[in-house]
């Protein structure tokens, strides 16, 4: 394990106190008092999306241990969301999911060497998110084998109800991947937490207005959160990565 790879101190009873209180909320959620629609929408935006999201903000050290012992902790997380289904407690399992998919994006933080990688992903993969919920696999899943979508699904409880707000488990993925870019390489965690949270949470807003659309894809909102808020960063590293290649080409 490397050197602050590790979650001590208040972080680590942070991290274990808030995921606890998931775990309650997940389980209480349905026999709370219902909330009317636009205050339902706000709530999650408010609350239920970045309490989510501070977990994984909280368990960024993590990010930082080497790929063994990342590997085995998604898989320790994933055969806990597993055993958790089959023993009915939804809530847990929804929890574990979180932290298996969060374990992974932290895992393939290791496979980016430079910055200008993570930038040219973010800029890419949006596009793949659209198409693919607009016409690909998401859609194919979300509208033929919704039972299996919910399943793999992070769900975001509502109050007084038994219906959810899922996000898939790229979109946990790639929050946990840039968020911990973001701390890797020097730039603006906080403000990319918090502008992936509020586009994510915009996201949800969004599908409430339009209510004739199922589903809109969460990507675009992360990446774009992630390069509002580090972009003169990311453009002074993608241009001295370029002029370094150009100075190392031969004449």
């Amino acid at each position: 394990m490397r050197a602050g790879s590790h979650i001590g101190g208040r972080r680590g009873l942070a991290v274990c106190l808030l995921l606890a209180l998931l775990v309650v909320y997940g389980a209480v959620a349905e026999d709370l008092p219902g909330l009317p629609t636009g205050l339902d929408v706000a709530f999650h935006s408010a609350v239920v999306f970045p309490a989510f999201a501070a977990a994984i903000w909280l368990a960024l050290p993590l990010a930082r241990a080497g790929t063994v012992l990342l590997l085995a902790a998604a898989g320790i997380a994933g055969i806990a969301a597993v055993a958790l289904t089959l023993a009915g407690l939804g809530s847990g399992a929804n929890v574990a999911k979180l932290a298996a998919y969060a374990l992974v994006g932290f895992l393939f933080l290791s496979l980016f060497e430079e910055l200008w990688w993570v930038t040219l992903v973010a800029v890419i993969v949006p596009w793949a998110d659209v198409w693919s919920v607009a016409t690909g696999p998401t859609r194919y899943v979300v509208e033929e084998q919704p039972g299996l979508f919910e399943r793999l699904a992070v769900a975001f409880p509502s109050p007084g109800e038994t219906a959810t707000v899922n996000i898939g488990p790229p979109d946990i993925l790639f929050f946990a991947l840039l968020l911990a870019a973001a701390e890797r390489f020097g730039l603006r965690v906080v403000l990319t937490w918090l502008m992936m949270t509020a586009l994510l949470a915009m996201t949800l807003v969004l599908v409430w207005t339009w209510d004739d659309v199922p589903g809109l894809p969460a990507l675009p909102a992360i990446c774009l959160g992630f390069l509002v808020a580090n972009g003169d960063l990311l453009w002074r590293d993608a241009r001295s990565a370029w002029v370094a290649r150009a100075r190392s080409e031969p004449e």
